[in-house]
């Protein structure tokens, strides 16, 4: 009897001993949480009771991934035994978030520069169509689409040289150069499946990241799996608008890949602005040791979109759905393939060193009929950036050394047709066309004390550009020009002063330059202004963050000052051409102020947010004589001088939830002698639906919305000194979406 007594005993203890016993907590109020999904690595998904408890059979320790709806996902190895385990509720609080501008992660309280955080929650408050809106929330930033797929982006009035696409900005995916080194960025290619969050630095950056007076723009879509996921989305919506997405994300050994594919197509709100786009990607992580570790990307993008026009103001009167006169004769538009694939490695040589390098290698196949001619590109390029942090002592203080380089060149085929009925026809001029871009950085940050962190940054950046003419119907010269602009360096000093846990100042002193790009060079008509400069800047800064339990604000005053402007202006022919048009100076003040009004995990509201963001931009031509006109003191064309955006944001036990924005944008001058303004405007947006895991596995989401509520009549993105008076690019009127996500989680 007492054997067997024993032997239960010993038995007993044993399947104790084999456990992993959880109990999970709300890491705020301290408890218990109900329905959270725990994964033991190769095992069936549990969910904790009404006690917050789960058990898992185990011997030995276990990797165990935790998901609820409301909080932060966590990943951790347990040993058998007892644990309690705390979520954090997901929070954009400015004393828990980090982000890696600078390359350097730290807390954003801790940050020297001004950065707008966008997050996934910010795209999933709209239509999830583009990133437009939930950019457009953030102070200093404006994105403009004059067509759908037709984007301009503006950090503090930086679309001045950009009439079309995305210029004076650099941008990054994944860590790797997005943007080509003609300093041009496709952003239209990444549909909004491909980015889950984007930091975007305000001001120069060249001290780190090279030429672009805009700022930096950079991209995430990486994510580690947890396990396995599959998903789709199907969304319907006005102007023919359909957008169907399929996923899947799947944990391999301590790796995994994920892999998406999504195709968007619109008719447009105007005559000959239709858009189809299709986009592929793959991902793979692969944790080699625990020094190493590999990413690739693949992205393969079709994209086809027309392109409707600038109309003037009788024009618009008349029918603002309306294309400009030709463009649908001339089957004005653009088509372009590009494949994108990047390796990267971080290896970490010690606990004071590591290196992070990035490759990359793209194609382009760029085709674009337009209302006065017919341009073919076929091309491709390849890069790379590679970086070194050190970590060490100065003083008795820590000291962060950041030193690397980046290089990018591209080589391209360009020719341009007369177009005749949207068809190519005879050769007009013929090029191959070469554009190289480097340089090195290096970084110094030195904690000078508890509070203090000083950085001090430089770069050596060089850039050029080859123009070989191999066909000029005109009889114009041909052969090969070179265009080589002189070495340029670019420092950066930046304090941060920690006032208290939750609070903090900070100052900048940055340059920054930014050269032309081969289009401004080349145009359209075939001429080559080879004596166009690269713009110089100077940005001083001064800013205020406050990161405090629900309460987050931000304010950051600046002086921005640029010589050699580069503007734009129109032939009588319609094409558009550039010039360098003295200097301007531009001061601004921005804004932005969140508050959490409830957060309450188990009652039935259990969010609801408060957001606002206002931008005074306050931008002024400094020296800008042209021909027998001074626009001296004049307003920068093509800036709003105050913006104000405002946001709510219900979330509720039941799974439904509302996002309400407003977006107020002043009067906009649209040419250089401010005698023609864009109206200003209120713009109101709406989405609303129902969102819920059902069981352990499934996610289902229904929602719908509401663009333009109050159905307002304005351009986002219009024409700069244009010829003709072609000013307008009209917006979509009041229009609607809906549509449905699934996932199941294995």
């Amino acid at each position: 009897m007492k054997k067997a007594i024993t032997l239960l005993f010993l038995f007993l203890s044993f399947q104790l001993s084999a456990q992993i016993q959880l109990k999970v907590l709300d890491s705020d109020s301290k408890q218990p949480l109900e329905n959270v999904r725990v994964k033991a690595k190769g095992g069936q998904i549990l969910q904790t009771n009404d006690e917050g408890k789960v058990e898992i059979q185990s011997t030995e320790s276990t990797l165990i991934s935790f998901a609820k709806e409301g909080y932060e996902s966590q990943e951790k190895t347990f040993s058998p035994g007892e644990y309690e385990v705390y979520l954090d509720p997901v929070s954009m609080s400015l004393s828990t978030i980090t982000v890696s501008a600078f390359e350097t992660e730290r807390q954003l309280l801790e940050q020297s520069a001004s950065i707008a955080l966008v997050s996934e929650r910010d795209f999933n408050r709209f239509n999830e169509t583009s990133i437009v809106n939930s950019f457009n929330t953030k102070p200093g930033i404006r994105i403009e689409e004059r067509a759908p797929a037709s984007y301009r982006i503006s950090i503090r009035g930086s679309s001045l040289r950009a009439p079309f696409g995305v210029r004076n900005v650099k941008v990054y995916w994944n860590d790797v150069p997005f943007t080509s080194p003609d300093g041009t960025t496709a952003l239209n290619l990444l549909d909004l499946t491909n980015i889950r969050t984007a930091e975007i630095i305000k001001g120069p950056s060249g001290s780190i990241y090279g030429a672009g007076n805009g700022g930096v723009v950079n991209l995430e879509s990486k994510s580690d799996p947890i396990g396995g996921r599959l998903s789709t989305d199907f969304m319907t919506g006005s102007f023919g608008l359909s957008r169907f997405r399929l996923g899947l994300s799947q944990k391999v050994g301590n790796g995994g890949f994920d892999a998406s594919y999504v195709q968007q197509k619109s008719d447009g709100y105007r005559e000959q602005s239709a858009m189809d786009r299709k986009v592929f990607q793959l991902g793979g992580f692969f944790p080699v040791s625990e020094k190493q570790e590999i990413r690739t990307q693949l992205l393969i993008s079709d994209l086809n979109y027309q392109i409707p026009g600038a109309l003037n103001a009788d024009q618009l009167a008349e029918d603002p759905k309306q294309a400009r006169p030709g463009s649908v004769a001339q089957n004005s538009s653009i088509s372009q393939q590009s494949v994108f694939a990047s390796f990267s490695q971080v290896y970490k040589f010690s606990e004071q060193i590591k290196n992070n390098t990035v490759l990359y290698l793209n194609t382009n196949d760029f085709e674009n009929p337009f209302n006065l001619d017919y341009k073919k590109e076929l091309g491709f390029g390849f890069g790379g950036r590679s970086k070194f942090t050190f970590d060490t002592e100065l003083g008795g203080k820590a000291l962060r050394i950041i030193a690397g380089g980046e290089y990018q060149t591209s080589f391209t085929d360009a020719q341009n047709f007369g177009n005749r009925g949207g068809v190519a026809d005879t050769v007009r001029f013929a090029d191959k066309l070469r554009a190289t871009q480097g340089f090195l950085f290096q970084q110094a940050e030195w904690q000078g004390s508890e509070k203090l962190l000083v950085t001090l940054g430089l770069s050596e950046n060089f850039s050029s550009f080859e123009i070989d003419r191999q066909i000029d119907a005109s009889g114009g010269p041909l052969g090969l020009q070179k265009r080589k602009f002189d070495p340029i360096l670019v420092p950066r000093l930046a304090f941060n002063y920690q006032l208290n846990v939750s609070s903090s100042i900070f100052s900048s002193l940055s340059s920054g330059f930014s050269p032309p790009t081969i289009d401004e060079v080349r145009t359209n008509e075939g001429s080559l202004n080879l004596d166009l400069e690269a713009e110089k800047g100077l940005n001083t800064e001064l800013g205020y963050r406050l990161g405090k339990d629900r309460l987050n604000f931000e304010a950051t005053a600046f002086y921005f000052q640029l010589k050699q402007t580069i503007t734009t202006y129109t032939n009588s022919q319609g094409v558009v051409l550039f010039r360098n048009a003295g200097s301007t100076d531009q001061k601004g003040i921005e804004l932005a102020l969140d508050y959490v009004l409830i957060q309450n995990q188990t009652g039935f509201v259990k969010d609801l947010k408060l957001g606002t963001a206002f931008t005074g931009h306050y931008f002024k031509f400094k020296d800008y004589q042209k021909r027998d006109d001074d626009f001296s003191g004049n307003d920068l064309t093509g800036v709003a001088p105050n913006t104000l955006v405002s946001r709510i944001d219900l979330r509720t036990a039941p799974g439904i939830y509302i996002n309400f924005t407003h977006q107020f944008t002043d009067e906009i001058p649209l040419n250089d002698a401010n005698t023609i303004f864009q109206d200003s405007y209120n713009l109101v947006n709406l989405r609303f639906g129902w969102a819920k895991w059902i069981g352990k596995a499934w996610e289902l989401e229904a929602f719908g919305g509401i663009d333009n509520l109050l159905d307002e009549s304005y351009s986002l993105g219009n024409d700069l000194n244009p010829f003709g008076g072609r000013y307008y690019q009209p917006a979509p009127t009041r229009n609607w979406y809906g549509g449905l996500k699934v996932a199941f989680n294995y």
